[in-house]
């Protein structure tokens, strides 16, 4: 994957869960600002983070519960540790912080 492809893949990931975050209703704040990084604040003040990392061509995830990091393998963006698939990682994650069921997508 060129850093063309791996930009539109991310961006589309971060968009993505942007609009799910924008369909739930959880009781959190997020934004997502220039240069793809996605926070999401929780009523605790506790935050997820979410970002693109170039570098390594993933998506990088820090929650109370880790650092997770997913890449993509043809189909969709996986924990490069558990194979979990992105939002599905990201909903538990959230639930988990929100203490209240968060689905994204």
């Amino acid at each position: 994957m060129d850093d063309g492809e791996f930009n539109t893949l991310a961006g589309q990931a971060l968009a993505r869960i942007d609009a799910a975050l924008e369909a739930s209703d959880a009781d959190l704040d997020f934004e997502l600002a220039a240069g793809g990084v996605l926070e999401i604040e929780f009523a605790d003040g506790s935050k997820i983070i979410v970002n693109r990392h170039a570098v390594a061509r993933e998506i990088w995830v820090a929650a109370k519960a880790g650092g997770f990091h997913f890449r993509w393998d043809g189909a969709a963006w996986r924990d490069t540790r558990d194979h979990a698939e992105l939002m599905q990682k990201l909903s538990a994650l959230a639930s988990q912080q929100a203490g209240e069921a968060v689905v994204l997508g």
